[in-house]
């Protein structure tokens, strides 16, 4: 006897988590096994972008949650480099003041979210059961083999063994992934980097932080290199100091006392009131999976994509890679795309995961010591291309002739063609303002102008034929343009169509009207799914 589910995911981080909690929400059955007893104690990554935003917004209840777990942030993060806190002139590597960041109110709706990991685990694990996940933790992998017709899984809880029939699995095991390892999935990268112990502590810090409310300093004194988060200056935070086996240091050196001296170190205040709350060990690395997919097992996470933290993206890359194959796997599972149609998890994803591991790698070799690194990367010029500009190419694409097939565009000045993120618009539909991310999310949304009517006649009878989902939507009097942006922003006239797939993704466009716009449309529908 065993069980069965659709889709088994492995790991019950940012990936797993993500993943489990919009399978839930597209009512496709999901069991979760994580050998943790729970989500993160530590509060490890900071922040979500926007673009991750984007994409967790659909689930109804998910985005305002995040929202209330951003205290005392405000406009954002500022980024430090000192010997310590009390360092009256540290070196502002980013500032962002209150104007820094305002294009974004012109490019998303979506939030920026200024929290710890621990919390946003902890709000994904919350919606994922309600929505009706099934969870496990403190539950390992034992093993895993791959057929032809799905998966079958050997899980240990409690001692106990159990078999799980699967038709797919997400492996988000974190960077050392041994379900990566198993498959043989080869790697590339720098490798591990370092390793670093993360102290987390409660301590008052207001009278060194209210001023400036800098959220994350690279240290770098006589006792170590290494890192300090803080927010407000009350609560926790956490110090990261790097340590080198070479040099005859452990992670046994790391002792509730010497951990009190490090965060006085860290602070620049010698008589500190300290009280240690958790420590932990971990590596920093560069380790990029040559292939995100192995049959029938998609890595995501850190196990496609192991990066330094220096940038802040490996979170919310990872959320995004949980929300992207959950996605897929929904069209797939519900018959809407054929199986070959997940072969574009790999050709979209792993790109821009690469680019953003080296772009943190650059940052690395910048912010923290040795500053010359003559192998690391450069820099990316601008870092928002890669946070919300970067674009796709795949089979579920149907580029445009003359694509120049780059990887970023500047979000400041969106295109609209095949393979960007659809644009923000103004829109007023019945006297309510949303955007076009608004319509996003759940199915391929049909978008045509004011003289496109036949268009979304076209795609009620290919909605029919094909059995998808598919959101037809004029923009005209009905729902109006606000400002005007949607024929320059979406690339087409008045008569023409835009398709955007579950994630927010231009698949195709046709800049005026067809002669027959149902046979046009139902080919390119068929192509991008695959069918």
């Amino acid at each position: 006897m065993h069980e069965r589910v659709p889709v088994l995911v492995v790991g019950g981080g940012y990936a797993g988590l993500s993943a489990a909690a919009l399978l839930a929400w597209r009512e496709v059955p999901v069991m979760l096994v994580e050998r943790h007893a729970s989500t993160s104690v530590q509060p490890k990554a900071f922040g979500v972008g926007p673009r991750a935003v984007e994409l967790l917004r659909p689930v109804p209840g998910i985005e305002q949650s995040l929202r209330d777990l951003w205290q005392g942030i405000g406009d954002g993060m500022r980024i430090a480099i000192a010997p310590n806190l009390a360092d009256p002139n540290p070196h502002m590597i980013m500032t962002n003041e209150a104007d820094a960041f305002a294009f974004l109110a012109d490019v998303t709706p979506a939030a920026q979210v200024g929290a710890p990991q621990s919390e946003v685990e902890r709000v994904l694990r919350a919606k994922a059961e309600e929505l009706g996940a099934d969870l496990r933790f403190s539950t390992e992998l034992i093993s895993l083999e791959q057929d032809a017709e799905g998966v079958t899984a050997v899980i240990r809880a409690d001692g106990v063994d159990s078999v799980v029939r699967a038709d797919y699995v997400v492996a988000a095991d974190g960077f050392r992934s041994p379900l990566r390892t198993q498959l043989g999935v080869p790697t590339s990268g720098k490798g591990e980097l370092g390793l670093m112990c993360s102290i987390m502590f409660d301590a008052d810090l207001t009278e060194l932080v209210r001023e400036r409310e800098v959220t994350l300093w690279y240290l770098q004194n006589e006792v170590f290199t290494g890192v300090i988060v803080t927010g407000t200056g009350v609560g926790a935070h956490v110090v990261g100091v790097n340590y080198d086996p070479a040099k005859g240091e452990s992670e046994a050196d790391f002792t509730e006392e010497r951990c009190v001296e490090l965060v006085r170190v860290a602070t620049g205040v010698p008589d500190l009131d300290v009280r240690v709350l958790d420590r932990t060990t971990f590596a920093m690395a560069h380790i990029l999976a040559d292939r995100y997919r192995d049959r029938r097992v998609f890595l995501a996470g850190d196990a496609a994509h192991t990066m330094p933290p220096t940038g802040g993206q490996g979170g919310s890359t990872a959320l995004q890679d949980g929300c992207d194959i959950a996605w897929r796997l929904w069209l797939v599972a519900t018959g809407q795309a054929g199986p070959d149609f997940l072969d574009s998890y790999d050709a979209e994803r792993r790109p821009i995961g690469t680019l953003t591991a080296d772009a943190q790698l650059a940052n690395l070799g910048v912010r923290m010591p040795p500053a010359m690194r003559t192998d690391y990367p450069e820099p990316l010029e601008d870092p928002m291309g890669a946070i919300i500009g970067y674009r796709y190419h795949s089979t579920a694409i149907l580029e445009e002739p003359g694509d120049d097939g780059a990887l970023l565009e500047d979000p400041r000045v969106p295109t609209g063609r095949p393979g960007s993120r659809a644009p923000h618009v103004a829109l007023d539909w019945d006297g309510q303002l949303i955007s076009t991310i608004d319509l996003f999310g759940c199915g391929f949304v049909l978008i045509a102008g004011p003289e496109g009517r036949a268009w979304m006649d076209a795609g009620r009878l290919v909605k029919e034929r094909l059995r998808i989902q598919l959101t037809r939507v004029l923009v005209d009097e009905e729902l109006m343009d606000v400002e005007g942006h949607w024929v320059e922003r979406y690339g087409v006239g008045r008569g023409g169509a835009v398709l955007v797939r579950p994630d927010g993704y231009v698949a195709w466009r046709s800049p005026n009207t067809d002669p027959d716009p149902a046979t046009t449309l139902e080919r390119v529908l068929r192509q991008v799914l695959s069918r």
